[in-house]
C-alpha cells in the first residue's frame, strides 16, 4: 500500500500540461478523441501560451512511441489534437508548438503505411493554410519538398492507393508552395534545388491524364469527382504555382519544363508541349509572356543539331505561345525573335541540302530526311507571321525592313547565304524568307503608306520581280497585295473575268487621301513598270497573270485618284501592244493572257470611272471577241485546258482597244488628253543593264551606282562628246568590254566599303561634306550682299575705311521729316 501512495502521489505531482495531454487519449482508441478534455486542453493553451512548446513536445513523443508499437489508432487521435491547437492557437510562442508538429509530420511521412503519409499530409495542408502572426528564421523545408515529390512518383501495387498517395503528395506540394512562396524569410522555393524537383512532379502526375485540350485562363470551380482525379489536382497545382511567380522566378519556374520535355522526348508528339506550355502562358502575368518566349528562343537555338521532329515540336509551342500572348507581349528584343526564327530556317535549308547536320556525308553522321525539315520549315514561317500578328503596325513595318535585309543577295550582302548548298541553297533562303514576308505582311493595316512602306523596302522587293524564277516572282505579288489592299478587296479579284456589272462584286472604295497620292507620285511608275515587266516574262503562268490582274484591281480601288487611272489605262493599252509585238519572242499562251488580262483589267477601270462612252467602247470590243477570238478573253484563256489558235498573226480592226477612241471619250469627262494619247513606256533603270539576269543580285546595283557616281574622283565633269558614226560603231564593238569594266567597277567600290577601316571611309566621307560646304559658301558669298547703309561708311577705331560693313539699324540716322 506504501508504494502504491507513493506512485499515486508521483502521479499526482506530474505536470498539468500532461495530464491533460494524457486525458484526450481514451482507453480504447475507436472511441476517438475525448472532447471535452479537449476543450480544456485548448483552454489551458490559450490561457498559458508559454506552456504551448511543452504540450507540442509531449504530444510529439507520445506519437513517436505510438507510431514505434504500431498504435496507429492513437496516432490518428494525436494528429487531430494537434491540428486542433494549430488552429486554435495564433500567439507568437506558435514557432515552438510549430517546430513539434513538423517534427510529428514527417515521423508520418517517414512511414511506409500510405495511411500515415495521407494523414501526415493532411495535417501539412492544413497548417499551410494558416497565417502565421511572427515569422520563421530558421524553418526548412527541404524534407517534405523531397518527400511530397517522392509521393508523386507513388508507384504503389493498388492502383487506388497509388492514386491517393499521388494525390497526397501533390496536395503537399501545393501546401509548400503556399506556405514559402510569399514569405522572405523561408528558403526562397524558387531555387532550382527546389523547382527541378516539384516541376517534373507535377509534369509526371499531369502527363498520366488522357485530356489532351488545356482549360480556359482561369480554372473553373471543379466538381466533387474532378476532384478525385490527379490530373485535374495537378493542374490546379499548376496553375497556382505559376500565378505566383514573379518576374525574377519566371525562368526557374520554366527551365525544368523544358528539361522534362527534353528527358522524355516529349516535343516529337507536340500535343502535351503544346498544352503545358498552354497552362503556363495563361497562369503567369500577362507581362512575363516574353520572358516564356525568350526561353523557348534560346532553348531551339541549343536544339539547332537536334531532329528535325524536335525543333518542329519547339517551333510549334512557339507558335501557340505567340497566339496566346497579348499584344507587344513579345518583349524589347522585337527583331531578336525573328533573328533567331530565320537563323533556324537557314540551318534547316542547309540541313536539306546537305543532308546532315554537320555539313558532310561522313560514315557515322546522323543523315535527316527532307520532308521533316519541309515540315520545320513550314511551322517555322506560320510562327514568324504569328509573332507578327501581335505587333502593333510600326513595329511590323520594322520586322519586314528586317527580313528584306536578310534575304541573300550574291555580290551585295550574304547575311543568310547558305554555307555549304551553294546557288541552290542561296535561292532556296531567299523563296523562305519571301514566303515569311508574305505572312508577316498578311491582314497589314496602314493608314500612311508612305511612312509604312518606305523606300529601303518598297525598291528591293520590287527589285526582286525581276529574277527569272517565276516562283520568287509570285511570292513579290503577293507581298504586294497584302500590303495595298487596306478593305479586304483582295477576294473578290481572285478570278478574272469581264463581267458586265462589276457592282456584283462588292468592292469597298474610299476616297484617295493625300498620303495615298503622295505614294502614288513616288512610286507609282515603279509599281506600273514592273506591272509591265511581270507581263514580259516566258516564265510567267496563269497563277501569275491572275495576281497581276488582282494587283491592277487594288491599285485602281486603293490608291487611284484621276492621275493614277490614266496611267493605268495606258498601262493597260501598252500591254495590249506587247502582246501584238512580236519582238519579245514570247509563247502564244503568254500573249493570248496578256490581251485577256488587258481586257479584263480595262472592263473593270471603264466601269469604275462611269464613264458611258467608255464601258461603251470596252463592252463592244469585248462582244466581238467572243464571236471571233474567244483565246483574247479570260474565261477562255485562265482555265486548266485552254484553246490556243495556231498563231496570233491575225489579230487585228475591231477585237483591239484603240487608244484613239479611249483618249476621245476620257477627254470628253475632263481627263488628261494629251497625257492619254501619250503611249506608256516603261522608264530604262539600272536593273534592266544586263539583257539576261541570271540571278537576284545582278538585278539590285542601285545602292553600289550610286556611290560609285558620286565619289570625290569624279569631280570634273567631261565635256560633251561629239557622236559620229565612228562613236556609235566603237560603242557597239566595245559593249562587251564595257559591261566587264562597269562590273569590275562596281566589284572595287563594295569592297572598298567592306574591307577599309573606318577612319578611311570616315575621311572619304568628310571630304565630300568639305567640298560640298565650301561650293556652298561661295555661293553665299556670291549672292548674298549687306543691305546698303543710309548713313554710308563707318571708320573703324585702327583708321581704316569698312565701305563693307552694314550699319545697326538702331545706329543709323534719318533726316527729321522721316521721324514721327
Amino acid at each position: 500500500m506504501f508504494f502504491f501512495g507513493v506512485c499515486g502521489c508521483c502521479g499526482a505531482l506530474r505536470p498539468r500540461y500532461k495530464r491533460l495531454v494524457d486525458n484526450i487519449f481514451p482507453e480504447d482508441p475507436e472511441d476517438g478523441l475525448v472532447k471535452a478534455n479537449m476543450e480544456k486542453l485548448t483552454f489551458y493553451a490559450l490561457s498559458a501560451p508559454e506552456k504551448l512548446d511543452r504540450i507540442g513536445a509531449y504530444l510529439s513523443e507520445r506519437l513517436s512511441r505510438d507510431v514505434a508499437r504500431h498504435r496507429y489508432g492513437y496516432v490518428c487521435i494525436a494528429m487531430e489534437a494537434l491540428d486542433q491547437l494549430l488552429m486554435a492557437c495564433h500567439c507568437q510562442s506558435i514557432n515552438l508548438f510549430v517546430e513539434s508538429f513538423l517534427k510529428m509530420v514527417r515521423k508520418l511521412l517517414e512511414s511506409d503505411k500510405p495511411s500515415l503519409q495521407i494523414l501526415g499530409t493532411n495535417s501539412f495542408v492544413k497548417f499551410a493554410n494558416i497565417e502565421e502572426d511572427t515569422p520563421s528564421y530558421h524553418r526548412s523545408y527541404d524534407f517534405f519538398v523531397s518527400r511530397f515529390s517522392e509521393m508523386c512518383h507513388s508507384s504503389f501495387e493498388d492502383p487506388d492507393i497509388r492514386t491517393k498517395i499521388r494525390m497526397a503528395g501533390i496536395k503537399g506540394l501545393q501546401g509548400v508552395v503556399r506556405k514559402t512562396v510569399n514569405d522572405e524569410l523561408q528558403a526562397n522555393i524558387w531555387d532550382p534545388q527546389h523547382m527541378d524537383k516539384i516541376v517534373p512532379s507535377l509534369l509526371f502526375n499531369l502527363q498520366s491524364g488522357e485530356r489532351t485540350e488545356s482549360r480556359s485562363p482561369s480554372p473553373l470551380q471543379a466538381s466533387e469527382k474532378e476532384k478525385e482525379s490527379p490530373v485535374e489536382l495537378t493542374e490546379r497545382c499548376f496553375r497556382e504555382l505559376l500565378g505566383r511567380a514573379a518576374y525574377g522566378n519566371i525562368k526557374n519556374a520554366v527551365t525544368p519544363v523544358l528539361m522534362h520535355l527534353d528527358n522524355h522526348s516529349l516535343w516529337e508528339g507536340k500535343t502535351f508541349a503544346v498544352r503545358c506550355f498552354k497552362i503556363i502562358m495563361y497562369s503567369i502575368q500577362s507581362q512575363h509572356s516574353h520572358l516564356v518566349i525568350q526561353q523557348l528562343l534560346g532553348h531551339l537555338d541549343a536544339n539547332s543539331k537536334n531532329s528535325a521532329t524536335v525543333r518542329a515540336g519547339i517551333v510549334e509551342v512557339l507558335l501557340e505561345a505567340a497566339a496566346i500572348a497579348a499584344s507587344g507581349s513579345v518583349g524589347p528584343t522585337v527583331l531578336e525573335v525573328f533573328n533567331t526564327l530565320l537563323r533556324q530556317l537557314s540551318l534547316s535549308v542547309d540541313y536539306e541540302l546537305t543532308g546532315s547536320y554537320d555539313g558532310s556525308t561522313n560514315i557515322g553522321t546522323k543523315i535527316i530526311k527532307a520532308h521533316e525539315e519541309r515540315q520545320l520549315q513550314e511551322a517555322v514561317i506560320r510562327t514568324i507571321g504569328s509573332f507578327a500578328n501581335t505587333l502593333p503596325t510600326y513595329q511590323r513595318s520594322e520586322v519586314m525592313l528586317f527580313i528584306m535585309s536578310k534575304i541573300p543577295v550574291p555580290g551585295v550582302h550574304l547575311s543568310l547565304q547558305s554555307t555549304g548548298s551553294g546557288p541552290e541553297g542561296t535561292r532556296m533562303i531567299q523563296v523562305m524568307l519571301l514566303k515569311s514576308l508574305v505572312e508577316v505582311t498578311a491582314g497589314f493595316q496602314t493608314t500612311n503608306m508612305l511612312t509604312a512602306l518606305p523606300s529601303s523596302f518598297l525598291e528591293p522587293l520590287l527589285s526582286f520581280s525581276l529574277t527569272e524564277d517565276p516562283e520568287i516572282r509570285l511570292l513579290v505579288l503577293q507581298i504586294l497585295l497584302s500590303l495595298i489592299d487596306r478593305h479586304d478587296n483582295r477576294p473578290k479579284f481572285s478570278n478574272i473575268s469581264s463581267i458586265s456589272d462589276i457592282s456584283m462584286l462588292k468592292l469597298k472604295v474610299d476616297k484617295c487621301s493625300r498620303q495615298d497620292n503622295l505614294f502614288m507620285k513616288k512610286h507609282g511608275q515603279q509599281l506600273y513598270r514592273h506591272i509591265y515587266l511581270g507581263c514580259k516574262e516566258q516564265s510567267s503562268g496563269r497563277q501569275h497573270y491572275e495576281t497581276l490582274f488582282a494587283l491592277l484591281g487594288l491599285l485602281s480601288v486603293e490608291l487611284a485618284n484621276e492621275e493614277v487611272v490614266v496611267d493605268l489605262i495606258r498601262l493597260a493599252l501598252a500591254l495590249q501592244d506587247l502582246a501584238l509585238s512580236t519582238d519579245e519572242g514570247l509563247p502564244v499562251y503568254n500573249r493570248c493572257a496578256v490581251h485577256a488580262l488587258s481586257a479584263a483589267y480595262l472592263n473593270l477601270i471603264c466601269q469604275l470611272t462611269t464613264v458611258p462612252a467608255f464601258c461603251q467602247h470596252i463592252h463592244e470590243v469585248i462582244e466581238v471577241r467572243q464571236k471571233e477570238a474567244p483565246y483574247l478573253l479570260p474565261e477562255d484563256i485562265f482555265v486548266d485546258k485552254p484553246k490556243l489558235p495556231s498563231s496570233l498573226e491575225k489579230v487585228e480592226g475591231d477585237v483591239l482597244f484603240l487608244q484613239s477612241k479611249i483618249t476621245e471619250v476620257l477627254g470628253g469627262s475632263g481627263y488628261n488628253t494629251d497625257r492619254l494619247a501619250t503611249p506608256y513606256v516603261p522608264q530604262f533603270t539600272d536593273e534592266d543593264r544586263l539583257s539576261k539576269r541570271k540571278s537576284i543580285g545582278e538585278t539590285i546595283s542601285l545602292q553600289v551606282e550610286v556611290e560609285s557616281r558620286n565619289s570625290p574622283e569624279k569631280e570634273e565633269r567631261t565635256p560633251a562628246e561629239e557622236i559620229t558614226f565612228e562613236t556609235l560603231k566603237n560603242a557597239i564593238v566595245d559593249s562587251v568590254g564595257m559591261e566587264e569594266q562597269e562590273r569590275e567597277r562596281r566589284r572595287k567600290v563594295v569592297e572598298k566599303f567592306q574591307k577599309a577601316p573606318f577612319e578611311e571611309i570616315a575621311a572619304h566621307c568628310g571630304a565630300r561634306a568639305t567640298l560640298l560646304q565650301s561650293k556652298l559658301n561661295q555661293i553665299f558669298e556670291i549672292t548674298i550682299r549687306p543691305p546698303p547703309s543710309p548713313s554710308g561708311t563707318i571708320s573703324s577705331g585702327y583708321g581704316q575705311n569698312q565701305s563693307n560693313r552694314s550699319v545697326p539699324i538702331y545706329e543709323m540716322k534719318f533726316p527729321d521729316l522721316c521721324v514721327y
